[in-house]
Protein backbone atom coordinates (compact mmCIF):
# COMPACT_ATOMS: atom_id res chain seq x y z
CA UNK A 1 0.00 0.00 0.00
CA UNK A 2 1.72 3.44 -1.46
CA UNK A 3 -1.30 5.90 -1.02
CA UNK A 4 -3.28 5.99 2.15
CA UNK A 5 -7.12 4.41 1.93
CA UNK A 6 -10.27 7.13 2.54
CA UNK A 7 -11.79 5.78 5.41
CA UNK A 8 -14.36 4.54 4.12
CA UNK A 9 -12.01 2.11 2.18
CA UNK A 10 -10.14 1.52 5.46
CA UNK A 11 -13.47 -0.10 6.79
CA UNK A 12 -14.29 -1.99 3.58
CA UNK A 13 -10.63 -3.51 3.67
CA UNK A 14 -11.16 -4.44 7.56
CA UNK A 15 -14.62 -5.70 7.07
CA UNK A 16 -13.13 -7.83 4.06
CA UNK A 17 -11.00 -9.47 6.70
CA UNK A 18 -13.95 -11.07 8.32
CA UNK A 19 -15.42 -11.95 5.42
CA UNK A 20 -12.68 -14.40 4.55
CA UNK A 21 -11.66 -15.09 8.17
CA UNK A 22 -13.64 -15.00 10.48
CA UNK A 23 -14.19 -18.24 12.67
CA UNK A 24 -17.80 -18.80 11.52
CA UNK A 25 -15.85 -20.22 8.75
CA UNK A 26 -14.20 -23.10 10.87
CA UNK A 27 -16.38 -26.45 10.28
CA UNK A 28 -16.37 -27.13 13.93
CA UNK A 29 -18.69 -24.14 14.52
CA UNK A 30 -20.86 -25.90 11.33
CA UNK A 31 -20.77 -28.80 13.41
CA UNK A 32 -21.78 -27.11 16.67
CA UNK A 33 -24.43 -24.79 15.29
CA UNK A 34 -25.78 -27.43 13.22
CA UNK A 35 -26.34 -29.81 16.40
CA UNK A 36 -23.88 -32.59 15.36
CA UNK A 37 -21.83 -32.74 18.12
CA UNK A 38 -21.89 -34.68 21.40
CA UNK A 39 -23.05 -33.30 24.48
CA UNK A 40 -18.92 -34.56 25.84
CA UNK A 41 -17.93 -31.87 22.54
CA UNK A 42 -20.21 -29.14 23.35
CA UNK A 43 -18.42 -29.15 27.37
CA UNK A 44 -15.02 -29.35 25.95
CA UNK A 45 -16.48 -26.01 23.57
CA UNK A 46 -17.92 -24.53 26.43
CA UNK A 47 -15.02 -25.50 28.58
CA UNK A 48 -12.15 -24.02 26.41
CA UNK A 49 -13.94 -20.84 25.01
CA UNK A 50 -14.27 -20.04 29.08
CA UNK A 51 -10.69 -19.34 28.70
CA UNK A 52 -10.83 -16.78 25.89
CA UNK A 53 -13.62 -15.06 28.14
CA UNK A 54 -12.14 -14.98 31.08
CA UNK A 55 -9.01 -13.01 29.72
CA UNK A 56 -11.23 -10.39 27.77
CA UNK A 57 -11.55 -8.04 30.99
CA UNK A 58 -7.52 -8.76 31.17
CA UNK A 59 -6.96 -7.71 27.50
CA UNK A 60 -9.35 -4.38 28.10
CA UNK A 61 -7.45 -3.58 31.24
CA UNK A 62 -4.46 -3.51 29.20
CA UNK A 63 -5.57 -1.23 26.58
CA UNK A 64 -7.38 1.05 29.32
CA UNK A 65 -3.78 1.01 30.58
CA UNK A 66 -2.36 2.77 27.62
CA UNK A 67 -4.78 5.56 26.74
CA UNK A 68 -4.38 8.79 27.44
CA UNK A 69 -8.11 10.32 26.50
CA UNK A 70 -9.95 9.98 29.50
CA UNK A 71 -12.80 9.97 27.30
CA UNK A 72 -11.83 7.23 25.54
CA UNK A 73 -11.21 4.75 28.89
CA UNK A 74 -14.85 5.97 30.12
CA UNK A 75 -16.05 4.52 27.03
CA UNK A 76 -13.43 1.50 26.90
CA UNK A 77 -13.83 0.75 30.76
CA UNK A 78 -17.75 -0.66 30.05
CA UNK A 79 -16.42 -3.74 28.13
CA UNK A 80 -15.05 -4.49 31.64
CA UNK A 81 -17.92 -3.78 33.39
CA UNK A 82 -19.91 -6.05 31.00
CA UNK A 83 -17.88 -9.59 31.67
CA UNK A 84 -16.73 -8.82 35.09
CA UNK A 85 -20.08 -7.33 36.28
CA UNK A 86 -20.73 -4.76 38.72
CA UNK A 87 -20.90 -7.09 41.41
CA UNK A 88 -20.58 -11.28 42.41
CA UNK A 89 -22.71 -13.23 40.03
CA UNK A 90 -22.88 -10.59 37.49
CA UNK A 91 -21.02 -10.00 34.12
CA UNK A 92 -20.22 -11.93 30.96
CA UNK A 93 -17.70 -13.82 32.67
CA UNK A 94 -20.99 -15.47 35.65
CA UNK A 95 -23.14 -16.13 32.48
CA UNK A 96 -20.53 -18.46 30.87
CA UNK A 97 -20.06 -20.38 34.01
CA UNK A 98 -23.80 -20.69 34.23
CA UNK A 99 -23.36 -22.18 30.70
CA UNK A 100 -20.94 -24.68 32.08
CA UNK A 101 -22.74 -25.37 35.03
CA UNK A 102 -25.88 -26.26 32.80
CA UNK A 103 -23.68 -28.34 30.40
CA UNK A 104 -23.10 -30.45 33.21
CA UNK A 105 -19.41 -29.41 34.40
CA UNK A 106 -17.91 -28.64 37.83
CA UNK A 107 -17.66 -24.61 38.16
CA UNK A 108 -14.40 -24.38 40.20
CA UNK A 109 -12.60 -27.11 37.47
CA UNK A 110 -14.04 -25.00 34.83
CA UNK A 111 -12.47 -21.61 36.55
CA UNK A 112 -9.29 -23.09 37.22
CA UNK A 113 -8.87 -23.88 33.66
CA UNK A 114 -6.87 -27.07 34.28
CA UNK A 115 -8.80 -28.86 31.32
CA UNK A 116 -8.09 -26.49 28.65
CA UNK A 117 -6.49 -27.20 25.32
CA UNK A 118 -2.46 -26.02 25.17
CA UNK A 119 -3.21 -24.54 22.02
CA UNK A 120 -6.27 -22.48 23.03
CA UNK A 121 -3.67 -21.35 26.02
CA UNK A 122 -0.76 -20.61 23.91
CA UNK A 123 -3.46 -18.70 21.43
CA UNK A 124 -5.21 -17.11 23.85
CA UNK A 125 -1.98 -15.50 25.89
CA UNK A 126 -0.48 -14.59 22.66
CA UNK A 127 -3.45 -12.32 22.52
CA UNK A 128 -3.45 -10.51 25.50
CA UNK A 129 0.28 -9.91 24.49
CA UNK A 130 -0.49 -8.72 21.29
CA UNK A 131 -2.66 -6.24 22.92
CA UNK A 132 -0.07 -5.29 25.68
CA UNK A 133 2.95 -5.10 23.00
CA UNK A 134 1.75 -3.39 20.13
CA UNK A 135 0.61 -0.04 19.20
CA UNK A 136 -2.62 1.22 20.69
CA UNK A 137 -4.11 1.67 17.40
CA UNK A 138 -3.36 -2.11 16.73
CA UNK A 139 -4.82 -3.55 20.05
CA UNK A 140 -7.95 -1.30 18.97
CA UNK A 141 -8.34 -2.69 15.50
CA UNK A 142 -7.60 -6.56 16.65
CA UNK A 143 -11.19 -6.33 18.71
CA UNK A 144 -13.08 -5.38 15.80
CA UNK A 145 -13.89 -9.45 15.33
CA UNK A 146 -17.07 -7.83 16.90
CA UNK A 147 -18.18 -6.22 13.85
CA UNK A 148 -18.94 -10.03 12.76
CA UNK A 149 -20.25 -11.96 15.82
CA UNK A 150 -23.70 -10.67 15.88
CA UNK A 151 -24.81 -12.60 12.83
CA UNK A 152 -22.67 -16.05 14.30
CA UNK A 153 -24.40 -15.49 17.83
CA UNK A 154 -28.16 -15.45 16.45
CA UNK A 155 -27.13 -18.48 14.45
CA UNK A 156 -25.37 -20.31 17.48
CA UNK A 157 -28.59 -19.53 19.45
CA UNK A 158 -30.81 -20.81 17.17
CA UNK A 159 -29.06 -23.56 15.93
CA UNK A 160 -28.18 -25.03 19.79
CA UNK A 161 -31.50 -24.71 20.82
CA UNK A 162 -33.00 -26.91 17.92
CA UNK A 163 -30.21 -29.73 18.00
CA UNK A 164 -29.29 -29.86 21.89
CA UNK A 165 -31.62 -30.69 23.72
CA UNK A 166 -29.33 -30.90 26.71
CA UNK A 167 -29.06 -26.95 26.93
CA UNK A 168 -31.66 -25.35 27.89
CA UNK A 169 -32.58 -21.73 26.46
CA UNK A 170 -31.55 -19.81 30.21
CA UNK A 171 -28.11 -21.12 29.85
CA UNK A 172 -27.40 -18.61 26.54
CA UNK A 173 -28.03 -15.98 28.73
CA UNK A 174 -24.48 -14.82 27.89
CA UNK A 175 -25.47 -14.28 24.05
CA UNK A 176 -28.32 -12.33 24.60
CA UNK A 177 -26.49 -9.78 25.92
CA UNK A 178 -23.74 -10.05 23.45
CA UNK A 179 -25.94 -8.71 20.97
CA UNK A 180 -26.19 -5.21 21.68
CA UNK A 181 -22.84 -5.10 23.73
CA UNK A 182 -20.88 -5.92 20.53
CA UNK A 183 -22.27 -3.79 17.93
CA UNK A 184 -21.72 -1.07 20.69
CA UNK A 185 -18.06 -2.05 20.78
CA UNK A 186 -17.45 -2.39 17.11
CA UNK A 187 -18.97 0.97 16.43
CA UNK A 188 -16.64 2.72 19.09
CA UNK A 189 -13.53 0.78 17.97
CA UNK A 190 -14.15 0.91 14.53
CA UNK A 191 -14.54 5.42 14.51
CA UNK A 192 -11.22 5.00 16.82
CA UNK A 193 -9.26 3.25 13.66
CA UNK A 194 -10.77 4.99 10.85
CA UNK A 195 -10.05 8.33 12.85
CA UNK A 196 -6.72 7.03 13.97
CA UNK A 197 -5.36 5.23 11.23
CA UNK A 198 -4.39 8.10 9.02
CA UNK A 199 -0.77 6.86 6.97
CA UNK A 200 -0.56 4.17 4.98
CA UNK A 201 1.52 2.05 7.32
CA UNK A 202 -1.03 2.59 10.00
CA UNK A 203 -4.00 1.36 7.94
CA UNK A 204 -1.82 -1.84 7.31
CA UNK A 205 -1.21 -2.41 10.67
CA UNK A 206 -4.57 -2.22 11.82
CA UNK A 207 -6.06 -4.60 8.60
CA UNK A 208 -2.81 -6.82 10.00
CA UNK A 209 -4.11 -6.53 13.83
CA UNK A 210 -7.52 -7.48 12.77
CA UNK A 211 -6.07 -10.39 10.62
CA UNK A 212 -4.14 -11.92 13.35
CA UNK A 213 -7.24 -12.06 15.71
CA UNK A 214 -9.17 -14.08 13.32
CA UNK A 215 -6.68 -16.00 13.49
CA UNK A 216 -6.25 -16.45 17.11
CA UNK A 217 -9.92 -17.26 16.63
CA UNK A 218 -9.47 -20.14 14.30
CA UNK A 219 -6.63 -21.34 16.45
CA UNK A 220 -8.87 -22.29 18.89
CA UNK A 221 -11.50 -23.81 16.82
CA UNK A 222 -8.59 -26.14 15.16
CA UNK A 223 -7.11 -27.23 18.84
CA UNK A 224 -10.70 -28.14 19.51
CA UNK A 225 -11.18 -29.91 15.88
CA UNK A 226 -8.20 -32.13 16.52
CA UNK A 227 -8.77 -33.02 19.98
CA UNK A 228 -12.75 -33.74 20.11
CA UNK A 229 -13.52 -34.55 16.68
CA UNK A 230 -10.73 -35.74 13.86
CA UNK A 231 -8.31 -37.02 14.85
CA UNK A 232 -9.33 -37.00 18.84
CA UNK A 233 -6.07 -36.42 19.93
CA UNK A 234 -6.53 -35.49 23.63
CA UNK A 235 -3.22 -33.68 24.97
CA UNK A 236 -2.38 -35.35 28.36
CA UNK A 237 -4.20 -33.28 31.25
CA UNK A 238 -6.76 -31.95 29.36
CA UNK A 239 -10.66 -32.20 29.48
CA UNK A 240 -11.93 -35.51 28.71
CA UNK A 241 -15.47 -36.01 27.98
CA UNK A 242 -17.25 -38.69 29.55
CA UNK A 243 -18.79 -39.70 26.35
CA UNK A 244 -15.49 -39.55 24.28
Amino acid sequence: MTDALTPEALEAALRAVGEQRYHDRHPFHALLHGGRLSRGQVQAWALNRFYYQSRIPIKDAAILSRADDPEFRRVWRQRILDHDGEQEGDGGIARWLRLTDALGLDRAYVASTAGVLPATRFAVDAYVRFVRERSLLEAVASSLTELFSPAIISNRVAGMLQGYSFVPREALAYFDKRLSQAPRDADFALDYVKREARRPDQQQAAIAALTFKCDVLWAQLDALYHAYVTPGHVPPGAFVPEDA
